[in-house]
Protein backbone atom coordinates (compact mmCIF):
# COMPACT_ATOMS: atom_id res chain seq x y z
CA UNK A 1 0.00 0.00 0.00
CA UNK A 2 0.95 3.62 -0.79
CA UNK A 3 0.89 5.73 2.51
CA UNK A 4 -1.48 7.87 1.39
CA UNK A 5 -3.61 4.20 1.00
CA UNK A 6 -2.47 3.20 4.15
CA UNK A 7 -3.94 5.99 5.49
CA UNK A 8 -7.20 5.66 4.29
CA UNK A 9 -7.30 2.29 5.06
CA UNK A 10 -6.41 2.63 9.09
CA UNK A 11 -9.24 5.61 9.14
CA UNK A 12 -11.58 3.24 7.39
CA UNK A 13 -10.61 0.66 9.70
CA UNK A 14 -10.44 2.40 13.12
CA UNK A 15 -14.20 3.26 12.59
CA UNK A 16 -15.37 -0.51 12.35
CA UNK A 17 -16.56 -2.34 15.59
CA UNK A 18 -13.88 -4.32 17.41
CA UNK A 19 -11.37 -3.17 14.64
CA UNK A 20 -8.61 -4.75 16.69
CA UNK A 21 -9.91 -8.07 14.97
CA UNK A 22 -10.28 -7.33 11.37
CA UNK A 23 -7.84 -7.12 8.66
CA UNK A 24 -8.52 -5.62 5.24
CA UNK A 25 -9.43 -8.83 2.47
CA UNK A 26 -8.41 -7.97 -1.02
CA UNK A 27 -9.97 -10.86 -3.45
CA UNK A 28 -10.45 -11.34 -7.42
CA UNK A 29 -13.93 -11.66 -8.12
CA UNK A 30 -14.35 -11.83 -11.12
CA UNK A 31 -12.84 -10.33 -14.70
CA UNK A 32 -14.17 -7.68 -17.09
CA UNK A 33 -12.70 -6.59 -20.40
CA UNK A 34 -9.10 -7.21 -19.94
CA UNK A 35 -8.60 -7.00 -16.50
CA UNK A 36 -9.77 -8.20 -12.97
CA UNK A 37 -12.43 -7.52 -10.96
CA UNK A 38 -11.44 -6.93 -7.37
CA UNK A 39 -13.66 -6.59 -3.38
CA UNK A 40 -12.14 -5.31 -0.73
CA UNK A 41 -13.59 -5.59 2.88
CA UNK A 42 -12.95 -5.66 6.27
CA UNK A 43 -13.88 -9.28 8.21
CA UNK A 44 -12.04 -11.34 11.07
CA UNK A 45 -8.22 -12.14 10.61
CA UNK A 46 -8.96 -15.22 12.74
CA UNK A 47 -11.71 -16.47 10.41
CA UNK A 48 -9.32 -16.37 7.18
CA UNK A 49 -10.23 -19.16 4.37
CA UNK A 50 -7.61 -22.37 4.33
CA UNK A 51 -5.10 -21.50 2.38
CA UNK A 52 -4.96 -17.88 2.19
CA UNK A 53 -2.44 -15.45 2.30
CA UNK A 54 -1.90 -13.26 5.23
CA UNK A 55 0.27 -10.10 5.43
CA UNK A 56 0.99 -7.31 7.68
CA UNK A 57 1.73 -3.76 6.85
CA UNK A 58 2.29 -1.10 9.05
CA UNK A 59 0.04 -2.54 12.02
CA UNK A 60 -2.75 -3.51 9.07
CA UNK A 61 -3.54 -7.03 8.32
CA UNK A 62 -3.89 -8.07 4.79
CA UNK A 63 -6.11 -11.23 3.65
CA UNK A 64 -6.25 -12.69 0.00
CA UNK A 65 -8.00 -16.03 -0.24
CA UNK A 66 -6.04 -18.81 -2.00
CA UNK A 67 -7.31 -18.25 -5.32
CA UNK A 68 -6.22 -14.79 -5.29
CA UNK A 69 -2.82 -14.72 -4.36
CA UNK A 70 -1.17 -15.70 -7.84
CA UNK A 71 -3.53 -13.26 -9.38
CA UNK A 72 -2.82 -10.34 -7.35
CA UNK A 73 1.01 -11.22 -6.85
CA UNK A 74 3.02 -7.83 -7.11
CA UNK A 75 0.06 -5.90 -7.05
CA UNK A 76 -0.34 -2.35 -5.39
CA UNK A 77 -2.89 -0.55 -3.54
CA UNK A 78 -3.03 3.54 -4.09
CA UNK A 79 -4.96 6.48 -3.23
CA UNK A 80 -6.45 8.28 -6.32
CA UNK A 81 -7.85 11.63 -5.70
CA UNK A 82 -9.33 12.33 -8.80
CA UNK A 83 -13.30 11.95 -9.49
CA UNK A 84 -13.72 12.39 -5.40
CA UNK A 85 -11.17 9.93 -4.50
CA UNK A 86 -11.06 5.85 -3.59
CA UNK A 87 -8.63 3.48 -3.63
CA UNK A 88 -7.29 1.62 -6.97
CA UNK A 89 -5.69 -1.58 -7.16
CA UNK A 90 -2.96 -1.71 -9.70
CA UNK A 91 -2.40 -5.14 -10.65
CA UNK A 92 0.51 -5.84 -13.08
CA UNK A 93 -1.39 -9.71 -13.91
CA UNK A 94 -3.85 -9.93 -16.59
CA UNK A 95 -6.60 -13.01 -17.14
CA UNK A 96 -6.07 -15.36 -19.19
CA UNK A 97 -8.01 -16.09 -22.35
CA UNK A 98 -9.89 -19.25 -20.38
CA UNK A 99 -10.98 -16.66 -17.41
CA UNK A 100 -12.23 -13.90 -19.54
CA UNK A 101 -14.08 -16.35 -21.91
CA UNK A 102 -14.58 -19.75 -20.03
CA UNK A 103 -15.90 -22.56 -22.52
CA UNK A 104 -16.01 -19.88 -25.72
CA UNK A 105 -14.37 -22.40 -28.69
CA UNK A 106 -10.84 -21.05 -30.10
CA UNK A 107 -11.80 -20.46 -33.52
CA UNK A 108 -15.06 -17.94 -32.17
CA UNK A 109 -12.45 -16.23 -30.11
CA UNK A 110 -10.14 -15.91 -33.07
CA UNK A 111 -13.11 -13.94 -35.14
CA UNK A 112 -11.98 -11.18 -32.55
CA UNK A 113 -13.81 -7.94 -32.42
CA UNK A 114 -11.52 -5.26 -34.14
CA UNK A 115 -13.49 -5.73 -37.69
CA UNK A 116 -15.54 -2.89 -38.65
CA UNK A 117 -19.25 -4.55 -37.96
CA UNK A 118 -17.25 -5.72 -34.39
CA UNK A 119 -16.40 -1.92 -33.63
CA UNK A 120 -19.72 -1.00 -34.50
CA UNK A 121 -21.63 -3.61 -32.58
CA UNK A 122 -19.36 -2.20 -29.55
CA UNK A 123 -20.45 0.66 -29.64
CA UNK A 124 -23.71 -0.13 -29.82
CA UNK A 125 -23.61 -2.18 -26.68
CA UNK A 126 -21.28 0.32 -24.93
CA UNK A 127 -23.73 3.26 -25.32
CA UNK A 128 -27.31 1.64 -25.46
CA UNK A 129 -27.44 -1.54 -24.32
CA UNK A 130 -25.20 -1.53 -21.28
CA UNK A 131 -26.48 1.69 -19.71
CA UNK A 132 -30.06 0.23 -19.76
CA UNK A 133 -29.32 -2.65 -17.94
CA UNK A 134 -26.60 -1.75 -15.49
CA UNK A 135 -29.78 -0.57 -13.41
CA UNK A 136 -30.15 -4.36 -12.68
CA UNK A 137 -26.32 -5.07 -12.33
CA UNK A 138 -25.38 -6.49 -15.74
CA UNK A 139 -23.51 -6.23 -18.54
CA UNK A 140 -23.19 -7.39 -21.94
CA UNK A 141 -19.28 -7.81 -23.59
CA UNK A 142 -18.68 -8.63 -27.85
CA UNK A 143 -16.81 -11.72 -27.33
CA UNK A 144 -16.61 -12.03 -30.78
CA UNK A 145 -17.52 -11.34 -34.11
CA UNK A 146 -18.05 -13.18 -37.52
CA UNK A 147 -17.65 -10.57 -40.10
CA UNK A 148 -17.80 -13.39 -42.88
CA UNK A 149 -21.09 -15.00 -41.68
CA UNK A 150 -22.40 -11.09 -39.49
CA UNK A 151 -23.08 -13.15 -36.37
CA UNK A 152 -22.14 -11.62 -32.94
CA UNK A 153 -21.14 -13.53 -29.97
CA UNK A 154 -22.00 -12.08 -26.58
CA UNK A 155 -20.88 -12.84 -23.22
CA UNK A 156 -23.40 -11.49 -20.48
CA UNK A 157 -22.20 -10.54 -16.64
CA UNK A 158 -23.26 -8.95 -13.66
CA UNK A 159 -26.90 -9.83 -12.42
CA UNK A 160 -27.70 -11.15 -16.29
CA UNK A 161 -24.98 -14.42 -15.38
CA UNK A 162 -27.32 -17.04 -13.90
CA UNK A 163 -30.45 -15.00 -14.19
CA UNK A 164 -33.60 -16.29 -15.22
CA UNK A 165 -34.73 -13.87 -17.17
CA UNK A 166 -30.56 -13.15 -19.15
CA UNK A 167 -32.52 -15.24 -21.95
CA UNK A 168 -35.60 -12.87 -22.48
CA UNK A 169 -32.60 -9.92 -21.68
CA UNK A 170 -30.55 -11.13 -24.68
CA UNK A 171 -33.53 -12.06 -27.37
CA UNK A 172 -35.85 -8.99 -26.60
CA UNK A 173 -33.17 -6.07 -25.98
CA UNK A 174 -29.18 -7.10 -26.60
CA UNK A 175 -30.48 -8.42 -29.61
CA UNK A 176 -33.03 -6.16 -30.76
CA UNK A 177 -30.92 -3.14 -30.58
CA UNK A 178 -28.19 -4.67 -32.04
CA UNK A 179 -30.29 -5.79 -35.07
CA UNK A 180 -31.59 -1.91 -35.06
CA UNK A 181 -28.36 -0.69 -35.08
CA UNK A 182 -26.91 -3.20 -37.58
CA UNK A 183 -29.33 -4.40 -40.59
CA UNK A 184 -26.78 -7.01 -41.98
CA UNK A 185 -26.78 -8.89 -38.81
CA UNK A 186 -27.40 -12.23 -39.41
CA UNK A 187 -27.74 -13.66 -35.52
CA UNK A 188 -26.42 -12.77 -31.93
CA UNK A 189 -25.61 -15.80 -29.88
CA UNK A 190 -25.03 -15.74 -26.09
CA UNK A 191 -21.69 -17.77 -24.78
CA UNK A 192 -22.15 -16.83 -21.80
CA UNK A 193 -21.48 -19.70 -18.90
CA UNK A 194 -25.07 -19.29 -16.74
CA UNK A 195 -24.13 -22.63 -14.80
CA UNK A 196 -21.52 -20.43 -12.88
CA UNK A 197 -23.64 -17.49 -12.70
CA UNK A 198 -25.45 -16.94 -9.24
CA UNK A 199 -26.42 -13.22 -10.06
CA UNK A 200 -22.95 -11.86 -9.44
CA UNK A 201 -23.59 -8.30 -9.15
CA UNK A 202 -21.62 -5.74 -11.62
CA UNK A 203 -20.73 -2.46 -10.35
CA UNK A 204 -18.82 0.28 -13.04
CA UNK A 205 -18.13 2.18 -10.44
Amino acid sequence: MTDEARNVVRDALDQEAQHENLGLYVEVTGTRGAGYTYDLYFSDVTEAPEGAAIGHDNGIDIVVPAASVARLRGSRLEFAAEGGGGLVLVNPNQPTPEEVNPGVPDEILAFGVDGPLGQRATRVLDEDVNPAIASHGGRADLVALDEANKVAYIKLSGGCQGCAMSRLTLSQGIETSLRDALEELTGVIDVTDHASGVNPFYTNE
